[in-house]
């Protein structure tokens, strides 16, 4: 099967669509995108994905849209968008495209289907309301600000529509891909943070190889006993602790309180430590010019938190 068009509907655009051609362009590179409400085009058939228009939902006919009566729902009864739709069919071979490995394909799939696309078919289908994110922020969700970029309502001239919606696909495009990229990074850190626990052993200071997203690592292997994290920053080194949860500032241990805010001079004075560069005024990170000089400024805040 070659799909060589795209076929959505012509006239103003929504998310849904314009995302579900951020999908279907990376899937199909060679396919031309086709914004039209003609029978003619409208009607499936082998060399063509139709989404968001033409009155019908079948995949294996390779039509994709949600408007009509009987209107396709998830397994939790809440509605699909054309974007939804595309995705459950086709996300899994975006993700191919995009590198990702197999073996999180799965798992990315799903976490960007309840955390990107379910938001954008619920808003799309009026099961929820922008302005339930509250006054402030009602014009700031993603369907509201990619809708932002279609022609002003006097702005008339012949093919602006079709002007703004190909405008329009490379921003929504840059997001899609750095959300993906996100979560495939995030399981990358993962793994490189759990062997350098199995490195540590009982080790109550972790060393890592670069900045990262630690945190989920360390608590999926269960690393209770950590308080703290090196790594290298350019040509620094930095020491973090570690919050206690996603939604709080807590930490499982804090610097120590001599070390907050001082910097060069003060802080080495303070620390005992050659090379200690700064620390935060909040104690939760703290640098020095080397390793052995963060290595040593760790073991000083783990014999004082374990002594507090």
């Amino acid at each position: 099967m070659t799909i060589t068009h795209l076929v959505t509907h012509s006239g103003g655009f929504h998310a849904d669509e314009l995302l579900s051609s951020v999908i279907l362009t990376r899937v199909f590179p060679e396919a031309e995108v086709i914004r039209s409400r003609d029978t003619a085009w409208i009607t499936p058939g082998a060399d063509r994905i139709i989404y968001d228009v033409g009155g019908d939902f079948d995949a294996g006919a390779q039509i994709f849209d949600h408007h009509q009566r009987s209107n396709p729902l998830r397994e939790d009864g809440q509605p699909y968008s054309s974007f939804g739709l595309i995705w459950a069919q086709y996300g899994r071979d975006y993700l191919r495209a995009m590198e990702v490995p197999e073996h999180d394909i799965e798992t990315i799939h799903d976490s960007f289907d309840r955390g990107f696309v379910l938001p954008v078919d619920l808003l799309d289908n009026g099961a929820v309301n922008a302005s339930e994110a509250g006054p402030l922020f009602a014009g700031l969700t993603l369907p509201v600000l990619l809708e932002s970029l279609k022609p002003v309502f006097d702005e008339r001239e012949a093919g602006g529509d079709d002007r703004a919606f190909m405008a329009a696909l490379p921003v929504a495009r840059a997001l899609v891909e750095a959300q993906i990229k996100r979560r495939a990074a995030k399981f990358r850190a993962e793994s490189m943070v759990m062997a350098a626990i199995e490195v540590a052993g009982e080790a109550r200071v972790l060393e890592l190889p670069m900045g990262m997203p630690f945190r989920a690592g360390v608590e999926q292997a269960g690393a209770d006993h950590l308080l703290f994290v090196v790594h290298p920053r350019g040509s620094d080194w930095t020491l973090t602790t570690i919050r206690l949860g996603g939604d709080t500032f807590d930490n499982r241990a804090d610097l120590p309180v001599a070390w907050a805010g001082l910097t060069d001079d003060a802080l080495e004075v303070a620390s005992g430590v050659a090379g200690a560069k700064f620390c935060h005024n909040g104690r939760f990170i703290a640098v020095a010019a080397t390793r052995e000089a963060i290595l040593e400024m760790a073991d000083i805040a783990v014999v004082e938190a374990l002594a507090g």
